[in-house]
């Protein structure tokens, strides 16, 4: 097999291999995709929280977008953990120079466990400098209060607080419902012409570890084999809600999602 396309990937690594850049490569790997990396910290966690944060330099950061991109060239971007102002600025230089349209931004903010990620600076960056420049952000309910500074309980408020974001300067934002307390699954995409709302199946599992990188490295995937917005929205979905149903249960806390449901193995191994 050979891969169907390209993508090159911008985020914090998770020791546990559950989130962050392993997350992400596991994704685009079982999406039949190539998976490039540019690294911007490396933790040390497991699925009970986070021990440590090391943050890498920002001209390292470059360093890896812009060698990376200039031999093996991504159809598409995925941009994950940005933990400081001068790590958006440098990645935003880079983004300059290479010039990818298809990129998506999981604005990571907070680990699953609670320990924070980022700083109130590199929020406002964000806010006014990154978000403009991203074809899609992907913020889930707690991201979206912070970058809105409002309150979700609702789909209502979900689709309030995308199109504050639209206002803002984001051109597509897909906010995500995992955290509503709802029956069912919503995801809401918009822009200034759409509110689409994606409706799934909800399942009771403590295992989710990752599924915000996972989804955002999905889109991007799907994108970057030429896919539209809405149908990389929808695949990318319905491949997470896989990886959370197959409920693998790795680790004493909250387990990673099963990346490897894509596949059907055609050999036994013994």
């Amino acid at each position: 097999m050979k891969p169907k396309s390209k993508v090159l990937i911008i985020a914090g690594s998770d020791s546990s291999g559950g989130a962050g850049i392993q997350a992400d490569i596991k994704t685009v790997t079982s999406l039949g995709c190539y998976a490039m990396t540019a690294i911007t910290a490396v933790t040390a966690q497991n699925t009970t929280g986070v021990k440590s944060i090391v943050p890498i330099e920002p001209k390292e950061i470059s360093k890896q977008i812009e060698f990376s991109a200039k031999d093996i060239k991504p159809l598409a971007l995925k941009i994950g953990m940005l933990h400081s102002r001068q790590v958006i600025q440098a990645v935003i230089k880079s983004l300059n120079i290479i010039k990818i349209k298809k990129i998506v931004l999981d604005p990571v903010m907070v680990a699953k466990g609670g320990t924070k990620l980022i700083n109130e600076k590199a929020i406002f960056y964000i806010k006014n400098k990154l978000m403009k420049k991203i074809l899609l952000i992907t913020p889930n309910i707690p991201e979206a209060e912070i970058l809105t500074n409002t309150k979700i309980k609702s789909l209502e408020g979900m689709i309030t607080a995308g199109k504050i974001l639209i206002d803002m300067g984001a051109k597509n934002v897909l906010v995500k419902g995992g955290h509503l307390s709802s029956k069912g699954m919503y995801d809401v995409l918009l822009n200034k012409k759409i509110v689409k709302i994606f409706r799934s199946k909800k399942y009771s599992s403590k295992n989710t570890h990752g599924t915000g990188c996972t989804l955002s490295s999905a889109i991007a995937t799907y994108l970057s084999c030429g896919k539209d917005l809405i149908k990389s929205c929808e695949l990318g979905i319905k491949y997470v809600n896989d990886a959370i149903r197959s409920n693998i249960n790795l680790g004493k806390g909250k387990g990673p999602i099963n990346h490897l449901n894509s596949f059907n193995l055609n050999k036994r191994f013994k």
